[in-house]
This record gives C-alpha cells, structure tokens and sequence, in this order.
C-alpha cells in the first residue's frame, strides 16, 4: 500500500494527542534509568534463560513463553500465537495516544553452542546459540517497557506502550508477517535495538535481501551404463552456480550474494532428477535487489535451456532495508551522551582479549564509549534483518550496544560467550536504558515525535511497499 498521510494532517493529530499535563522529561528520564536499575536482577535472569534456551526460529517456545509471562505478570495485556506464529507476541499497557513501540527478539542460530568461556567449547555439541545476541535483545527490551509501564502506571507519562515479541529474525522474518497483520499500523513510533561491539545511535541502515530457491527437474539414468538417457538437475545447479559467479564482476560492491547447495543428488551412480539450490542476494536497497532478482531468474532458465533440464525459482522471503531516521538517532545519541560510557571490569576487558586472540583479532578488548552521531554516513552496514520491513511502515529509531568483544566474528562462538556472562548484561541494561529515555522523548515532547514523523513522511513520500514474502502462513516447523 502507498503511504499517503498528508504531514499537515499528521502533525496536528500528533499534537492533539499531546498531555495536557506538564511533563517534566529530565525527570521522567531519571525515573525511567532507576525503573531498569530495579529491574535489572530480573532482565538478567530472563536474558541467561534464554541464553539457555537456545531455541532457534519459530521454535522459541519457552523463550517467548518466558518474556510474556514476565510482561503480563507487570501489568502488561498479552496477545499471544499472533500473525500465524504461536511464539508471536504482543504485549501492551497504557491507553491513548502517543503509542510507541519496541522491538524484541529471542531465536538463536543453530550450530554454535559455546559456553561462557573465551575458549571454544560447546555448551551442547551440535546445538544452537546465541551467537547474535538475541537473548540480551529481547530482554533489554522488555526492561525498556517495563519503564515506561512504571511511568504510565505512576502518572509521570500518559500514553500506550507496545512490546512485540517477535520470533525467527534469522531465518523467517517473523516481523514480515506480523507487518503483514497489521500489528504495527497504529504505532507512532517503534524503537529496537541491536548486540554489537559498539556504542552507537544507527544513521547508516543496512541491506536489503531476497531468499529463494532454484529447483531444477531432470531424468535419471544409470550413470555409467547409459547416462545419455539422463538429463542432470545437478548439472542445472553447477551451471546456475557458474553463472551466479561470473556475475559477481559486474555488480556493484554493495552487493552480496551467498548460496548452498541443498540437494546435489542420492547416489553417484544414479544421474539426478532433483536438484535444489539455496541462494540469499543482498544490495543497498530493495530496487538493488529486485535488479539482482530478475538477473537470477534469467541465470535459472538459462541453466535449465543449456542441461536440458526445467526450473522453478521460489521466493521465500526478503527484507527491505532499514530506514534511518536522523531526527531518531540524534536523540538516541543525546541520551547515550547523558548515560555515559559502560565501565567494563578489567577482567571483562580480559575475557575479551582472549576471545580476540583465539579468532586473530587484534585484542584491544572492549568499546565501552559512545561512538560520535554520524551525520552523514558514507557507506552501510552489512547484514540484513526485517526490522527493515518494519521502518517502512512506522518511523523506527535504531541502536546497537556494546555486548561483544570488538571486532571478533559475529554469528559465531565469541558472541554467544559473552552473551551469557557480565559483559553482554552490562550492554543489555545500558541499551533498556538508552531505550526507556529515548521513549520518554518521544512520549514528553510532542514536537520531537512529530519532528521523527515529519522525516518519515518526506523519506516515504511516493514509495509503495511490497513484501517479499508470498502468500500463505509463516512456514511452522514440523516435529
């Protein structure tokens, strides 16, 4: 759908919606960093549950469970199994407007179960981690709205607080489907945040993605004895790949494509009907990405015309990518000013030396200082997430937290280490804190809201949003 609010109109409901009391937003601020500090005993307890969970997307059941269990046992209403998915939430609490939001995340990544040691050594051989973070995002989170309940509940804030739980970031998108719902329609504003190994107010965005498969068909024959009677699938997927290399010389450097093969055939002596490979291309922006797309499908028929084969190419999913708003992030970096750096012990800042040592990082340890407002980034950062999809519907204020060692390999073993430990809990309560008092600006200061809908409105005048996803429920997994 296009989005057509008009700002006039906007502006005027945003400031009708106002207080009509006096809010003191300093003090507001203050309140909001103490609600977290009493809380944090709790936030930490659920983000090392978690941590212990480990339960990978849309599996998320007790980590789900667990994070709207301790928001409605708050005071929060809790909807829950929402948009299709059961480990889908979104907890509220509070009425009238202005109506803000915050993101939470909990799934983990399969493969990389490590303990909390800087040496490598699974907690589960074999089993999943949480080598992004997730279990400190969903948490942090959950702090930021307890602060804000606590301030509605207490008359120094007026207004609606929304947590949404939000499964399957690394592999399904759960936030697509839940766009899809709806559930973020009467939002003003959201906020979200993300594990790092830095302190900084998000102004660059990320990348945008598409997920599909290439299924190619062909016709078995006995590979020694009459292949000529064969037509390989596999053969279809050698050459797609081919080609999909060759490509990478003429694409710009934002680009980045990454595949795998996930079936090359049974047996080797058997030539192979079915053959399927995996492929995740990413650029700048979605229109980068539709480019990619449509050369992938020309690569795909081509594939199957020189093997003798037929093709399918399936989109699974895909995320737009985020959208930054200046206005957002310089009040977030403000509030990161105000709190200050995060004062890591000198056996933290060891731990993490170690880490950088066992992944040949250079050990310089822990960034526990903001990082200066870039005013006007050159480049973006890599990865992709459907927070993207999200900034496109709502204004979205983005940060990322120290949690990590600097500068060692992220969706690894390092990251699910200090996830479970002191340095991931100091990052997780400093990013409730710079969530809640972000919030308190955006529900104290009617201006400052509208001054982030103004930039959303002018950055999303004419652009009409489709999602990647196609039609039908998220994919459940089936046990």
């Amino acid at each position: 759908m296009k989005i057509t609010v008009r700002l006039t109109v906007l502006v005027s409901v945003l400031l009708a919606a106002a207080p009509t009391f006096a809010v003191d937003a300093q003090s507001a601020k203050d309140s909001a960093v103490m609600a977290v500090d009493s809380h944090r005993p709790e936030l930490i307890e659920i983000s090392d549950q978690v941590w212990a969970f480990a339960e990978t997307a849309l599996r998320e059941t007790r980590s789900a469970a667990l994070l709207a269990d301790s928001a409605e046992a708050h005071g929060f209403e809790v909807e829950r199994g929402v948009a299709g998915m059961p480990t889908a939430f979104v907890a509220s609490y509070g009425e009238g407007r202005p109506i803000i939001g915050v993101l939470g995340e909990y799934d983990a990544l399969p493969g990389i179960s490590q303990r909390a040691q800087p040496t490598i050594e699974p907690l589960v051989p074999g089993g999943a981690g949480h080598g992004c973070g997730h279990n400190l995002l969903g948490a942090a989170s959950l702090g930021a709205a307890l602060a804000i309940k606590d301030l509605i509940a207490s008359g120094e804030l007026s207004g609606t607080v929304h947590y949404y739980g939000t499964p399957a970031e690394e592999a399904v998108g759960g936030k697509l489907y839940m766009v899809r719902a709806g559930l973020f329609d009467d939002l003003d504003a959201v906020l979200a945040w993300h594990p790092g190994d830095k302190i900084v107010a998000d102004t660059k965005g990320n990348q945008a993605i598409v997920d599909f498969v290439v299924d190619f068909e062909g016709r078995t024959a006995h590979a020694a004895y009459d292949p000529w009677n064969g037509r390989s699938a596999a053969d279809g997927v050698e050459v797609f790949t081919f080609a999909l290399n060759l490509m990478r010389e003429h694409v710009p450097p934002t680009v980045r494509m990454h595949y795998v093969v996930t079936n090359g055939g049974d047996v080797p002596n058997v030539v192979p009907a079915r053959a399927q490979v995996w492929c995740w291309l990413r650029d700048a922006s979605h229109a980068g990405v539709d480019r990619l797309l449509e050369r992938a499908r020309q690569i795909a028929d081509g594939a199957a015309l020189a093997t003798g084969t037929t093709v399918r190419l399936t989109v699974q999913s895909g995320d737009w990518e985020m959208l930054p708003m200046m206005a957002g992030a310089k009040l977030i970096h403000d509030n990161m000013m105000w709190l200050g750096s995060i004062e890591f012990t000198d056996q933290e800042q060891e731990f993490a030396r170690q880490i950088q040592s066992a992944t040949d990082v250079e050990p310089i340890g822990l960034k526990g200082t903001p990082d200066p407002l870039e005013l006007d980034p050159s480049e973006i950062d890599g990865g992709s997430t459907d927070v993207g999809d999200v900034s496109w519907k709502v204004p979205t204020l983005h940060l990322s937290v120290t949690t990590a060692a600097a500068g060692a390999p992220w969706h690894a073993w390092p990251v699910v280490a200090t996830g479970g430990m002191s340095i991931g809990h100091k990052g997780m309560i400093y990013a409730a804190k710079t969530l809640a008092a972000t919030m308190v600006d955006l529900f104290a200061d009617p201006e400052k809201l509208a001054e982030v809908r103004r930039e959303f409105e002018e950055k999303t005048r004419g652009v009409e949003y489709v999602s990647y996803l196609p039609d039908g429920p998220p994919p459940l997994p089936v046990d």
